[in-house]
């Protein structure tokens, strides 16, 4: 469901942003500010005109895929954002329940805390009584589990990433079979019988390049995050397992 509203919203920001420009007021305003909305609005043309220049089809092709490929990576970042917490206050609550001999309390710590670092601390916890090397192996699996989510739906967006200039060169090639049909309708190579083309397979090929552009910015703020979470997870599982050795020495003699 969230991939769909992330959708929804992105591609009713594409329609809004494709409405004309309106008119301006008659009522006179400052120089400066009408200077501004006439340069968006001209941008905005631009942008318009070479969409539809572009082959409303191939371009339509790339958007979509732009759109879809932004819901992904949206849709990953709110995930992954929400799955941080503040290790060393989490870890600092769990050893002061285990120093107080309070178990349940540290495993309470663990359930009223979100993201994977609980998780993983919550499993090791557990099985806590189980001996060290129960712990470690359930640390060890567990955490492989809690990556593989944080991993999840990264291979759609390297899917739209490797597709967006893909299409762009699959419009690049069309543009310049239409050329060169041109060419033999017209049994002439002038500029103007291949000019539109060109400006076909140039247009479709620049969207397509800066759709992967963007999307490959976002990948790469999402990999870090991982990246983040991933040091954060192994980190924690080091010193559970350091503090549950002490609890175990402690409470075992």
């Amino acid at each position: 469901m969230k991939k769909l509203f992330a959708i929804l919203a992105l591609m009713g920001v594409l329609t809004l942003g494709s409405v004309p420009v309106m008119a301006q007021e008659e009522a006179q305003t400052e120089p400066a500010a009408t200077e501004v909305a006439v340069e968006e609005g001209g941008i905005h043309k631009e942008i318009k005109t070479k969409f539809i220049e572009g082959s409303a089809g191939f371009m339509s092709l790339v958007a979509i895929a732009l759109v879809i490929g932004l819901a992904f990576c949206i849709e990953r970042i709110i995930y992954l954002s929400l799955a941080q917490v503040n290790t060393k206050k989490l870890m600092k609550s769990i050893e002061e329940n285990l120093e107080k001999g309070d178990l349940e309390g540290a495993k309470a710590v663990c359930r009223n805390t979100r993201g994977p670092v609980a998780s993983i601390c919550y499993q090791g916890l557990m099985r806590a009584d189980q001996g060290l090397d129960v712990v470690e192996r359930s640390v060890t699996a567990y955490g492989g589990v809690q990556a593989g989510y944080l991993e999840k739906g990264c291979s759609w967006i390297t899917l739209f990433i490797a597709m967006s200039p893909s299409l762009g060169f699959l419009g690049t090639v069309i543009g310049m079979v239409q050329a060169f049909d041109n060419i033999q309708q017209a049994g002439d190579i002038s500029p103007t019988v291949v000019a539109g083309g060109m400006k076909v397979a140039l247009i479709t090929t620049i969207f397509g390049l800066i759709a992967a552009l963007i999307l490959q910015v976002f990948y790469n703020y999402i990999l870090s995050k991982i990246e983040e979470l991933t040091s954060d997870m192994e980190d924690s599982s080091i010193t559970l397992l350091d503090m549950i050795t002490k609890y175990n020495l402690k409470y075992n003699k």
